[in-house]
């Protein structure tokens, strides 16, 4: 099983990511949108994706778009990890095509949840 990790911050794909891991996915990263669709077009279709709003170049509400608009990436679970906590930001993923999502700052079992509601076992 393979996941990607989007984010602008290190420390944060290395949080999700080293999570992701423990439940037995292979981790890619990508540092922004763009990264990501590259990431995409190179490695195939992942099994999940999670990934933050606040990127620069190509932010995360505008990757979701782009991917969805791909037919290999429609039923691909994604997972939105963010500071934004307003209502119309999330209800903006969810039309986007998010299927879940995080705020931060996030524990370790908020994040397995989160994970549980798309289906995926998480061991706990």
């Amino acid at each position: 099983m393979r996941a990607l990790v989007v984010d602008d911050s290190r420390a944060i794909r290395r949080i999700i990511g080293n999570i992701i891991k423990e439940i037995g996915y292979e981790v890619t990263e990508a540092g922004n949108g763009f990264e990501a669709l590259a990431q995409l077009d190179a490695l195939g279709c992942p099994d999940l994706i999670l990934v933050d709003w606040n990127m620069p170049e190509m932010n995360g509400l505008e990757f979701i778009k782009a991917a969805r608009r791909d037919v290999r990436y429609k039923q691909v679970p994604i997972m939105m990890v963010t500071t934004e906590t307003e209502m119309d930001r999330m209800a903006q993923a969810f039309i986007a095509g998010v299927n879940e999502y995080l705020m931060k700052p996030f524990d370790k079992s908020q994040l397995l949840e989160k994970l549980q509601l798309l289906g995926i076992e998480t061991g706990a």
